[in-house]
């Protein structure tokens, strides 16, 4: 007998959905029956299209335009959702940007542009839910977290620190709304097929997908079937956790 994952009529929130592992997740969730709200900052034209592609399919999400770096923007982003879609059951913190270098190249803006966006912003947009979801007594988060953030990666000193710092959000939050009915999860993705990997040599592709034991770069859709999970009526006894999702490339 086929499980449903209950997701169906619910409604999420995607921070940074425009394109690699946001998108993913927008377009899985919808999928599930779930309406989602998704933010973007510069790719208006591929949010619109992801936006008109999932209401052509019979789906139902919104692009909105905001940088989650704004606490009383995202404050105010968030107050919309619940008008325009009459509730509000997940949150997804997705946003994120790298500025890789060695620290000793590393400039101030460097490294604030990252933690303000990565690890501000995840705060930003969970402060601003979290309220209603204790209200409601229910609701789940999912935290985009990153193998950087795990085993830490030369260059990024910045993004590292930023994604070990929503671990540590991640597991505080969770203790301390398990009693209203609320989880709290995160997902590390390794390296995974997006814009941030466009850039890379093809030598340097090729030792990566030496040292990964299923031997390749990972989808977008990979890490959204995990975030399906999390926030599945299967995984309702989970929080807290952090699910690697890198193809075993830090197995410990």
């Amino acid at each position: 007998m086929i499980q449903e994952s209950g997701l169906k009529g619910k409604t999420a929130i995607v921070s940074g959905g425009s394109r690699g592992i946001g998108r993913a997740i927008v377009k899985h969730l919808c999928a599930c029956g779930v309406a989602v709200a998704f933010t973007y900052v510069k790719n208006g034209d591929q949010a619109q299209e992801l936006m008109e592609q999932i209401q052509a399919s019979g789906g139902r999400a919104a692009a909105f335009q905001l940088d989650v770096r704004d606490f009383l923007k995202a404050r105010e982003f968030v107050e919309k959702v619940k008008n325009d879609f009459g509730r509000l059951d997940i949150l997804v913190n997705n946003a994120g940007i790298t500025r890789d270098k060695a620290l000793m190249m590393m400039t101030g803006p460097d490294w604030l542009e990252v933690i303000d966006t990565n690890l501000n912003g995840t705060f930003n947009l969970t402060r601003n839910v979290i309220v209603g979801f204790l209200k409601q007594k229910s609701g789940d988060v999912v935290n985009i977290a990153s193998v950087s953030g795990v085993a830490g990666l030369a260059r990024q000193t910045n993004y590292s620190a930023a994604k070990a710092g929503i671990i540590g959000f991640t597991k505080a939050l969770a203790k301390e709304v398990a009693a209203y009915n609320i989880r709290v999860n995160a997902v590390a993705p390794g390296f995974i097929e997006t814009d941030m990997l466009s850039g890379l040599r093809q030598e340097y592709r090729d030792e990566i997908i030496k040292r990964v034991p299923l031997g390749r770069i990972g989808r977008p859709e990979d890490v959204s079937g995990v975030v399906e999970f999390l926030l599945s009526q299967q995984a309702n006894f989970i929080t807290g956790q952090v699910i690697v999702c890198d193809g075993g490339l830090f197995i410990q």
